[in-house]
């Protein structure tokens, strides 16, 4: 997952630390199977839960399902281990390559705007760590996800299988293309910003489909793509700073 700040969480000065602090990391259906999440730490579960309460809940997000995925997902799993202890804080975390794992409320706050209902197929820009490939699991019917840094996908996969999930396709390339072969989607999320929104992913959006994308340069914001027949609607959500999209992004 890609660096973001939303104006609901963190700060400036906790973003500036981070991308400072990633510059010397380097690395470092299916559901979660019972017998992995019975042999987890007592304290990551509650932690968890207290996640769920104060920093997703309270701040609105109120889809049931999307919070019983938050509660359920490890998500000190997916970072690197000897920052697991802060894998539930009000933060995203450097998981190597110059990216982070998300703060867990834009996480829930993005999957909330897709309007999941259980039979989707969704398309995922920035598998990152595998974290929000692996909450999406736990609410449509397929992922499919594409990463840039074949490093990262790598690890994710691992995790990901580790964790039981049968339902989710990656790919290692540039995102900014989509995955045409896989399209239509009826749901897309995209973790990096790029300057405008990449005419593939519209094109391989269905209609009635929904992507949550961040967009813009040093200032950016989060926007809520709905496809229509009669055409586009957008809609801004809230101001936020990613990481920007690589590859074919960076010469539009």
């Amino acid at each position: 997952m890609w660096e973001e700040m939303g104006e609901k969480g963190g700060g400036t000065m906790k973003w500036l630390v981070y991308l400072f602090l990633l510059g010397f990391i380097a690395g470092g259906c299916g559901k979660v199977s019972r017998e992995k999440m019975k042999s987890e730490q007592p304290q990551y579960e509650k932690w968890r839960h207290r996640m769920v309460e104060e920093q997703i809940h309270r701040r609105g997000v109120d889809d049931e399902r999307v919070l019983q995925a938050m509660e359920k997902v490890p998500r000190h799993l997916f970072v690197p281990e000897h920052l697991r202890d802060q894998a539930y804080a009000d933060e995203p975390l450097p998981i190597g390559y110059g990216q982070t794992i998300s703060q867990p409320y834009i996480v829930a706050y993005m999957t909330e705007q897709l309007a999941l209902k259980g039979d989707e197929r969704v398309l995922e820009i920035g598998t990152g760590s595998g974290y929000q490939a692996a909450i999406l699991a736990e609410l449509c019917d397929s992922v499919f996800t594409i990463e840039i840094v074949p490093e990262l996908s790598k690890r994710a996969q691992e995790v990901i299988r580790e964790l039981g999930y049968t339902n989710v396709q990656f790919r290692v390339g540039d995102g900014y293309q989509g995955w045409p072969e896989k399209a239509p989607f009826d749901a897309i999320i995209v973790t990096a910003a790029p300057r405008s929104i990449p005419q593939p992913l519209i094109d391989q959006l269905k209609v009635g489909g929904r992507m949550i994308i961040p967009v813009g340069d040093f200032y950016q914001d989060l926007y809520l793509i709905t496809r229509t027949k009669q055409g586009i609607r957008k809609e801004r959500k809230l101001p936020v700073r990613f990481v920007p999209m690589k590859g074919k992004a960076e010469e539009m």
